[in-house]
């Protein structure tokens, strides 16, 4: 099945830039996570789109690689943090015209060996640990240079020997029609080495399974979408090339009482009728604790009120957000009779006064009648 555009999946046109392109991602990623459609298999597969399009298109060296060539120029690159492709790939097909791109192939060549490749973690957090910032611990299965035979893959004692295929260089020349084409070694895979006589412990690729504990600080104010880079920590190098990065990823929980807008906390909050009619105070929760808020007589149900200073402070800058309480006038439930009998009279005198008391009403209901009226006309 043929992928989507990645712009068509986040919404957004070409030359969209970084901000609207985060708050596109972050809108999908809260509308699809998983943990706001739990067993709903489309929401999961529409989330891991929307991530993939955003892990491209939010890296410059990539999104220029799709604007280029589309899917083709960026597919290679997706399977597990290498750049370029495998034997007889796309990336090496035409391995001089992307190394730019991609660093060269598998993760970047730097005189023989090869960068471990990146890896990436995704982190869940409260929305009070991502307003506040925390520290935490994470486990990371990944692979790590073999301490036996310090990364070579070749056994203690004895060192890999030069390809006799492509006599060291990795790459190899091939006629196709008219064309001369260059592609990977299919005998040393690129490395321009082979090892006769392979490590008993990592069997020859310098790497071995390890589950590494990382201490990671979270600043105050990230939101979901935004990366935390954690250099070296990911993948061990071969032939002693440097390892990769890794990046966490941040996914906010959804929160039962606020919801979030980049710097802004957003609130609904039940009154009563009474209150909404007379006016009162009430106790409204912040993510730093409880402070007051004055309703003013006469308040209508959905009306919105401003905190100021109650909200986010940007991790990357800025004033802190607001909190904004929308009041919602809660109709009341389950009335005994006496109750039921006390608002039919309230009622009556209501109406009793006219518009004087429901300005709205009246207005609609005029409204409505000249609607009619023009219909007759």
């Amino acid at each position: 099945m043929s992928k989507r555009d990645y712009y068509e999946v986040l919404g957004v046109d070409r030359g969209v830039n970084d901000r609207d392109l985060k708050k596109a991602y972050r809108r999908m990623a809260q509308k699809y996570h998983p943990d706001r459609n739990p067993g709903d298999a489309q929401a999961e597969a529409n989330f891991k789109e929307a991530k993939e399009a955003y892990e491209i298109l939010s890296d410059a060296q990539k999104r220029s690689a799709y604007d280029q060539f589309g899917h083709a120029g960026v597919d290679s690159s997706m399977g597990g943090g290498h750049g370029g492709g495998g034997p007889g790939g796309f990336g090496d097909i035409f391995g001089d015209v992307f190394s730019d791109i991609f660093g060269g192939a598998r993760g970047g060549r730097q005189g023989g060996a090869y960068r471990g490749a990146d890896l990436r973690y995704a982190m869940e957090l409260t929305l009070e640990d991502a307003v506040a910032g925390t520290t935490t611990t994470i486990k990371i299965p990944t692979k790590v240079k073999c301490g036996v035979c310090n990364g070579s893959g070749a056994k203690k004692g004895t060192s890999a020997k030069t390809c006799e295929t492509c006599h060291g260089h990795g790459q190899v020349r091939m006629q196709q029609g008219f064309f001369s084409v260059q592609q990977t070694c299919p005998t040393c895979h690129g490395q321009g080495k082979v090892i006769t006589d392979p490590c008993g412990s990592c069997h020859g690729s310098g790497k071995v399974s390890q589950t590494k504990t990382l201490s990671v600080k979270v600043p105050a104010g990230v939101d979901t979408g935004d990366r935390i880079r954690l250099a070296g920590e990911g993948e061990a190098g071969e032939q002693g090339g440097p390892p990769g990065d890794l990046y966490v990823e941040m996914s906010v929980k959804r929160h039962p009482i606020f919801t979030r807008e980049e710097s802004h906390l957003y609130c609904e909050v039940p009154i009563s009728f009474a209150t909404a009619a007379l006016g009162g105070e009430l106790e409204v929760p912040t993510l730093t604790g409880k402070v007051s808020l004055k309703i003013p007589a006469e308040t209508q149900s959905g009306k919105s009120f401003r905190m100021r200073g109650k909200g986010v402070k940007p991790v990357r800058g800025g004033p802190t957000g607001d909190l904004i309480c929308k009041v919602m006038v809660e109709t009341p439930v389950k009335l005994t009779g006496k109750q039921k009998e006390l608002l039919r009279e309230f009622d009556d005198s209501i109406h009793a006064g006219g518009k004087g008391h429901s300005p709205q009403a009246h207005s609609w209901l005029d409204g409505v009648k000249d609607f009619f009226e023009s219909l007759k006309a």
